[in-house]
């Protein structure tokens, strides 16, 4: 039994988010049957991560264990037929055999679109918010203000489950656009949630007309029931990178 590592991109407006749910049409479950049709028999599938409800991904990577005597080209063309079109591999490696696509990665990298007005064509891949008033300067001012390492329960959905809510963010920066404004943020690790709520305070930043500086006061307030603090629409989001170190993924020619 081999382990290998998949890199996936997906149109996430049919999907009920990446993790496997009863009777919902999930990404994980829709390539673990491609997986079962592709090997014979069922095999799990492990990502690096969690996505929602019509989040997307540029690059979305999962590991699992193969047996048989197909290369990772042969697997990746032999899996598109079975695949719907909104799912593509891009590509599959060899890695080690104590590889974990969630546990190894250092860094993760998501990106969301700002839409500067909606149109029946960007509806489904940008976030819109008609009724708010966007300020690039008052949001370039403001994303900063993210970086470092903070805990960040105010800006996560509140699990029991997670008790530390601390994360180390890299970068936290906007670009515009013609038609639209691009979010990124880069940091260790990411809590449920988290980038959209981001995303939805810097949009109160701007439509309040706020000093940037109350974000240091939302972080100090750890408290995950906030009424300014607002998740962003879901379709504007993307699972941009992940990062492993360099001896975890071995690329098998």
């Amino acid at each position: 039994m081999t382990r290998y590592v998949m890199k996936i991109a997906y149109d996430g407006t049919g999907y009920f988010g990446w993790q496997v749910q009863h009777q919902q049409r999930t990404v994980q479950h829709t390539i673990e049957k491609a997986l079962l049709e592709f090997c014979g028999k069922k095999t799990s599938l492990t990502g690096s991560g969690r996505t929602d409800t019509g989040v997307h991904a540029l690059c979305q990577y999962a590991h699992f264990n193969y047996k048989g005597n197909a290369s990772p080209e042969q697997m990746r063309k032999g899996l598109r037929r079975f695949l719907p079109d909104d799912i593509q591999i891009l590509s599959i490696y060899k890695t080690t055999p104590d590889f974990h696509a969630r546990y190894d990665a250092y860094e993760r990298c998501y990106q969301y679109i700002i839409a500067k007005a909606e149109t029946p064509f960007n509806r489904l891949y940008q976030g819109s918010f008609p009724k708010k008033k966007i300020s690039l300067d008052l949001l370039q001012k403001a994303a900063p203000y993210f970086l470092g390492e903070h805990d960040f329960s105010s800006f996560s959905k509140l699990n029991p489950a997670v008790p530390d809510h601390v994360c180390s963010v890299y970068q936290s920066d906007f670009a515009v656009h013609e038609d639209y404004y691009t979010y990124t943020i880069r940091a260790n690790r990411f809590l449920h949630n988290m980038v959209r709520r981001i995303v939805g305070a810097l949009v109160n930043v701007s439509h309040l007309e706020l000093e940037p500086t109350i974000i240091f006061e939302w972080l100090a307030q750890k408290q995950a029931r906030q009424t300014i603090i607002f998740p962003a629409p879901p379709q504007g989001l993307y699972l941009a990178d992940v990062l492993y170190p360099k001896d975890k993924i071995i690329i098998d020619d």
